[in-house]
C-alpha cells in the first residue's frame, strides 16, 4: 500500500477497549515510524543488564533480521536454554516493499531494549513489520488476538451496510481461507464495489497453523466491521494477523523473493556487532577469466539439467503442504460422504463461520449463556435471518465431541415437532464445530426448578410434563424410525418465551428400527437419570428413555434432585426410592414441592407422581410405553396399580461384550 501523508494510524488500547464504542487514540503518520506503536511490555521478572537472558536476547535479534529477509520476510527462532531461553520472531507486512521491510526489521531489532527496557516479553507492531519475544514459547500455538492499532482514511462511504457486506465478502469469504492455507500465510484480491473496486489483503504470521490463522482473521475482520463501519480505507494490525482494505486504489502487495541475507546497516550499540569478513586479496591472476568462464559454463549446464527436476519436486512439495493445511481449516475434508449427507438434509443448512463470529462478537464471554460437558453455548443474532439464536460451540478436542456434533446434525435436523428444540443450522468451518438453534429465552428447566427467586407454578410445570411426554411419543413411535435420546434431564429441556417445553441436545441420540429390542452399547447419559439396568448390562432401549422421563416427572413434582437425603440420616437415596416411600405410606402429596404451598391441582399432582414411579419401575418389563404414560397423564386412561414397596430389580450383565455406540443403526 502506497504511503500517504494524510493517512493516519489510530492507536487502540489493547484488550481493554476492544469492543468499546469510543476509541482512545493517538495520531501517528503512517509509514513514518520504525518504532512499535503502543507495544506490550511485561512488567514482572525483568532481566538485568548482566543477565544471561539479555545476552541471549541480543544474540537472537542480532540474527533474526537477516534471516527473515532471506526467508521472504519472516523468521522465528530461539537462543539459549531454560530458564534463560528466548523465543522470538520477526515478520514483514505484505503491503510493504523490500526496502521498507528491511529497514523495519533492522530498526525493530535495534530498538528492543529502548521500546521495552528489561522486559522478558514484548510484542510490537510497526508500520512495516511485527516483532515478538518471550521467555515462553509461543510459536505454533494459539493466535494472539490482541489488536495493536487501526489505520483509516478520514473519508466515508455513502452506504455503510453495503460496504460492510462487500468488505466481509472480500476479506473473510475470499481472502481469509486462502491466507490460512497459503505457504506464506497471506492472500490479496479484489471485488467490485459500487462503480469502483475494493482491494484487500489478509495475512498471518507464518508460525500459525491454518485453523489459528483463520480464527485470528475472523476476529480481526469482525473488529473492522464494528470499529470502522464506513471508512473508504481501513486496516487492523495485531501480533498474529493483519487485515486491510481500500476502495478505489490498489494495495502495493509485495511477494518477497528468496534472497541471500543483505549486509546489515551500521551496528547499533544495543546489539552484538556482526562479525567482519576477512579482507579479500585484491591481487589479480591471469587464470581468473578462464576459471570464471569454465565455472559459468558448468553452472549453466547444471541448471539446465537439474532445473526442471527441482521445479517439479518443489511444486509437488508445496502442493502437499497446501493440501495438509487445507484439511486443518475444514474439520470434515477427510469425510466427503459425510459432508454430502449434511448438505442433502432438509431444513437446517450450513451457516458461514464468519456470520457466527459476528453474531457472537467473536465468541465473547459476555455472550456466553452457559457451558456443559461437550462445549459452550453463546447467544447471537443472525442478521440475514433476522433471528436470535443459541450457538453451541462443540468441543473438538475429543472424539466424543465430534461424534455428538455429527449425531445432532444427522438426527435432529430431520425431526419436526413443536416440543423439540429446532436446529437452525450447522458449521464446521474455521476448525470449529458449531450448532445453531432457535434461542430459548427462558433457558433450561433446571435453572427454574431450583431457583430461589422465581418458583415455577404448578400449571406451568404440568404443561411442561405434557409437552415433554408429547416430544418422547414423537421420537419413540410417531417418526419414521425410533429415536433413543439417551440423556433426558432438566438441563436438556429448554423453555421458550411462553415456558413451552422443548427437548434438546441429541448428541447421544441413536436411531433404531421400530419394534427392535434392547441394543448393547457403551454407557451414555447422566448419573441419576440412567436406567439402573442399562448401567449394569450396557443395554439401551426405549424403556431406558422412559425411566429417565419418570425421574424427570418426579423431579418436577417434588422440586428435588435425583439424590435425596433421608430425614433420619445423612445417607442419600435416589429420588425414586424417596417418592415410593411416600406413595407406599399413603402420603403421596407429601412428595410435592413444599415451595408450592399446596397451590396445585391434587388430581394432577398425584397423576404425575404415580406415572413418574411407573415409568421409573426397577423392572423395565413393567414400565409403560411412552404412549401409555401420556394417555394416563392426559386422563385418557386410569392410574396404574403399583406395589406399596419399591420392587427390587433382578437383572444381570449381558453375556455379549460391549460394542461401540456407532454400531447402532444410524449411529454416530
Amino acid at each position: 500500500m502506497a504511503t500517504a501523508p494524510w493517512r493516519l494510524v489510530l492507536l487502540l488500547l489493547p484488550l481493554a477497549i476492544s469492543f468499546s464504542p469510543v476509541l482512545v487514540h493517538v495520531a501517528v503518520a503512517e509509514g513514518q515510524t520504525n518504532r512499535p506503536l503502543n507495544p506490550y511490555c511485561s512488567t514482572t521478572g525483568n532481566y538485568t543488564d548482566d543477565s544471561q537472558y539479555r545476552r541471549n536476547l541480543l544474540a537472537l535479534f542480532g540474527d533474526l533480521p537477516s534471516k527473515a529477509i532471506s526467508n521472504r520476510g519472516f523468521y522465528n527462532a530461539s537462543v539459549g536454554e531454560a530458564p534463560d531461553e528466548v523465543f522470538g520472531l520477526l515478520g514483514c507486512y505484505a503491503d510493504r516493499n523490500l526496502t521498507l521491510c528491511r529497514d523495519c526489521l533492522y530498526a525493530a531489532a535495534a530498538g528492543i531494549q529502548t521500546s521495552c527496557p528489561s522486559s522478558r516479553e514484548m510484542k510490537g507492531a510497526l508500520d512495516a513489520c511485527v516483532l515478538r519475544y518471550s521467555n515462553v514459547s509461543f510459536v505454533s500455538g494459539a493466535a494472539d488476538l490482541t489488536v495493536a492499532f487501526f489505520s483509516m482514511d478520514f473519508s466515508y462511504v455513502e452506504d455503510p451496510a453495503g460496504m460492510n457486506d462487500t468488505r466481509w465478502r472480500l476479506l473473510f469469504d475470499h481472502l481469509a481461507p486462502r491466507a490460512a492455507t497459503s505457504e506464506l500465510r497471506f492472500a490479496n484480491g479484489t471485488v467490485p464495489y459500487a462503480k469502483t473496486t475494493m482491494y484487500g489483503l489478509a495475512q498471518c504470521t507464518r508460525d500459525l497453523n491454518a485453523s489459528e490463522c483463520y480464527r485470528c482473521l475472523a476476529k480481526f475482520v469482525a473488529d473492522l466491521s464494528i470499529n470502522l463501519p464506513n471508512y473508504t480505507h481501513g486496516g487492523i494490525k495485531g501480533y498474529s494477523c493483519y487485515a486491510i482494505y481500500n476502495i478505489g486504489a490498489s494495495l502495493d502487495v509485495t511477494v518477497l523473493p528468496l534472497l541471500s541475507p543483505p549486509p546489515p546497516p551500521p551496528p547499533s550499540s544495543n546489539l552484538i556487532p556482526p562479525r567482519e569478513d576477512p579482507p579479500r586479496d585484491l591481487r589479480t591472476d591471469s587464470r581468473m577469466p578462464l576459471v570464471a568462464g569454465i565455472s559459468v559454463a558448468v553452472s549453466i549446464f547444471f541448471v539446465a539439467c537439474m532445473g526442471p527436476l527441482l521445479w517439479f519436486l518443489l511444486r509437488r512439495h508445496q502442493r502437499l503442504k497446501r493440501m495438509s493445511r487445507e484439511q486443518e481449516v475444514d474439520t470434515f475434508d477427510d469425510e466427503p460422504s459425510l459432508e454430502y449427507e449434511f448438505e442433502q438434509g432438509t431444513g437446517p443448512k450450513r451457516i458461514r463461520y464468519g456470520d457466527l463470529v459476528m453474531a457472537t462478537k467473536c465468541f465473547s464471554e459476555e455472550e456466553k449463556l452457559g457451558e456443559g460437558g461437550f462445549g459452550s453455548v453463546y447467544k447471537g443474532f443472525l442478521k440475514e435471518l433476522k433471528l436470535e439464536v443459541a450457538i453451541k460451540r462443540v468441543s473438538k478436542s475429543s472424539k466424543q465431541g465430534r461424534n455428538e456434533y455429527i449425531s445432532e446434525v444427522k438426527i435432529i435436523s430431520r425431526l419436526r415437532h413443536r416440543n423439540l428444540v429446532q436446529l437452525i443450522g450447522w458449521c464446521h468451518g474455521g476448525g470449529e464445530l458449531l450448532l445453531v438453534y432457535d434461542l430459548m429465552p427462558n433457558g433450561s428447566l433446571d435453572t427454574h426448578l431450583y431457583s430461589s427467586d422465581n418458583i415455577l407454578s404448578w400449571p406451568i410445570r404440568h404443561e411442561i410434563v405434557l409437552g415433554l411426554g408429547s416430544a418422547l411419543l414423537y421420537l419413540h413411535q410417531d417418526w419414521e424410525q425410533c429415536v433413543l435420546h439417551r440423556d433426558i434431564k432438566p438441563s436438556n429441556i429448554m423453555l421458550d418465551a411462553f415456558f413451552n417445553a422443548k427437548l434438546g441436545d441429541f448428541g447421544l441420540a441413536r436411531l433404531v428400527d421400530h419394534g427392535r429390542g434392547p441394543y448393547t452399547t457403551g454407557l451414555a447419559g447422566t448419573m441419576g437419570y440412567m436406567d439402573p439396568e442399562c448401567m449394569v448390562t450396557g443395554r439401551t432401549s426405549v424403556e431406558s428413555d422412559v425411566y429417565s422421563f419418570g425421574v424427570v416427572l418426579l423431579e418436577i413434582a417434588s422440586g428435588k434432585r435425583p439424590a435425596v437425603a433421608r430425614q433420619e440420616s445423612e445417607h442419600l437415596i435416589h429420588l425414586v426410592q424417596w417418592v415410593w416411600d411416600s406413595w407406599g405410606g399413603g402420603r403421596t402429596l407429601n412428595a410435592a414441592d413444599a415451595r408450592l404451598n399446596m397451590e396445585f391441582d391434587e388430581r394432577e399432582m398425584e397423576c404425575v407422581i404415580v406415572v413418574g414411579l411407573w415409568c421409573a419401575h426397577p423392572d423395565r418389563n413393567l414400565r409403560p410405553s411412552i404412549k401409555q404414560a401420556v394417555n394416563v397423564l392426559r386422563f385418557e386412561s386410569p392410574l396404574p396399580s403399583l406395589p406399596p414397596k419399591m420392587p427390587v430389580a433382578t437383572f444381570k450383565p449381558a453375556l455379549e461384550s460391549f460394542v461401540s455406540a456407532s454400531q447402532l443403526t444410524g449411529g454416530r
